[in-house]
C-alpha cells in the first residue's frame, strides 16, 4: 500500500467507506421493511384464524373506500391466504437482501481493517 500515492489511497479509502455506509443504511431499511411485513403477516394470520373460528354461514364484509361490501366467506379466505403468501415471499426476499447487504458491509469493514493494519506506522 505504501507504493500508492496519497491521493489514490485516499480515494480508495473514501470509496470503501462509502460502500460500508451505503450497505449499512440499506441493511437497516431492509430490516425495518421485513419487520413491518412480518407484523402485517401476523395480523393477517390472526384475521384468518378468527374467520375460520366462526361457525355457520355468516355475512362477511370487506372495506372498500368509505363503504363495505358483502363478500362470500370462501372468497375472503382465499384473498387473505393469497395476501399471506405474498407477504411471506416478500419477507423471504428481504431476508436474502439483508444477508447480501450484511456480507457487503462486513467485506468493506474487513478491507478497511486490512488497509489500516498493513499501512506503515507513522
Amino acid at each position: 500500500m505504501s507504493t500508492l500515492p496519497d491521493d489514490t489511497l485516499r480515494k480508495i479509502l473514501v470509496q470503501i467507506q462509502q460502500t460500508a455506509v451505503q450497505s449499512q443504511r440499506a441493511l437497516n431499511i431492509s430490516r425495518q421493511q421485513s419487520a413491518s411485513k412480518d407484523r402485517e403477516r401476523r395480523i393477517l394470520q390472526l384475521t384468518i384464524d378468527e374467520i375460520q373460528g366462526i361457525e355457520g354461514d355468516v355475512n362477511l364484509y370487506k372495506g372498500v373506500g368509505k363503504m363495505f361490501m358483502m363478500v362470500p366467506r370462501k372468497t375472503m379466505e382465499q384473498e387473505f391466504k393469497t395476501q399471506e403468501k405474498e407477504l411471506t415471499d416478500d419477507i423471504n426476499s428481504l431476508n436474502k437482501k439483508a444477508k447480501y447487504l450484511e456480507k457487503q458491509f462486513n467485506d468493506a469493514q474487513s478491507q478497511l481493517r486490512d488497509i489500516f493494519h498493513h499501512s506503515p506506522k507513522q
